[in-house]
């Protein structure tokens, strides 16, 4: 549910490269690398910290081509996401959050799901849970919603969710038995092993958003997660509760 507002955006590889204090808009940095191949460019909340980055990259820009006719978007951005009605043609867009209240606490997941022009929504909680397992339950009951292997670009503001999955580290941990390394074991592997067997299933795509940052999808997930962990009499997530308690919660 939560992200940490950027104020400033450095464009070391774009169209125009710079530092840029907006990120949406004609003169914004959204609009120097959307669809521009190879884009170097990171969101920071200190100008000290996007000047630095200029200067680890100021290189890159030389090698930069113009874009190609079918430019493709890059996989994740600091971006605020599309708003609800571009889903593009023949890409199931599917928004996710996930949150509790206290941590943990009682807890709830929100997803909209866009496909074949129509919009669905998923919502639920449990009576005990944590904010990343709310994250991952939202991408799972979002993913499960699709009864056919998709193509399926999923926006998260998650970035445990979302660099877990990018970078490899979650497959990585089911592959030496849900170890993280020799010493400690993975969090959540009874999600994750529900995630990674849908993501074998449908081509899923991860983008991260920033949280609270004005998109439609995004903050509707939130409003759902919001609610769904308000609700009174909600069911155990009889995992997290048994590894925590040892007791076998129904």
């Amino acid at each position: 549910m939560g992200g940490i507002k950027k104020k400033f955006y450095a464009v070391a590889a774009g169209r125009k490269p710079g530092i840029y204090t907006e990120w949406s808009g004609q003169h914004g940095a959204q609009a120097q690398v959307s669809g521009f191949p190879g884009a170097v460019f990171k969101g920071f909340a200190a100008r000290s910290e996007a000047e630095s980055f200029m200067r680890r990259n100021r290189n890159t820009k030389s090698r930069r081509m113009s874009p190609p006719r079918k430019a493709r978007p890059p996989a994740t951005r600091p971006g605020a996401g599309p708003e609800l009605s571009q889903t593009p043609e023949g890409i199931v867009t599917l928004y996710t959050d996930g949150g509790c209240i206290n941590n943990p606490g009682p807890g709830g997941y929100g997803a909209v799901c866009l496909a074949n022009g129509q919009k669905t929504e998923l919502s639920g909680g449990f009576r005990l849970t944590t904010n990343n397992r709310m994250e991952l339950m939202a991408c799972i009951v979002g993913l499960q919603s699709l009864k056919t292997p998709a193509r399926i670009r999923l926006y998260s503001d998650s970035k445990y969710v979302v660099d877990s999955v990018s970078k490899g580290w979650a497959v990585r941990w089911q592959a030496n038995g849900w170890m993280r390394n020799k010493k400690e074991a993975a969090e959540n592997a009874d999600l994750w092993a529900q995630l990674l067997a849908l993501c074998d299933r449908h081509r899923v795509e991860f983008v991260w958003v920033r949280g609270h940052a004005g998109n439609p999808g995004n903050e509707r997930c939130d409003t759902l997660a919001t609610q769904a962990a308000l609700h009174n009499d909600l069911p155990p997530d009889a995992a997290y509760e048994r590894a925590k308690t040892g007791a076998d919660c129904r």
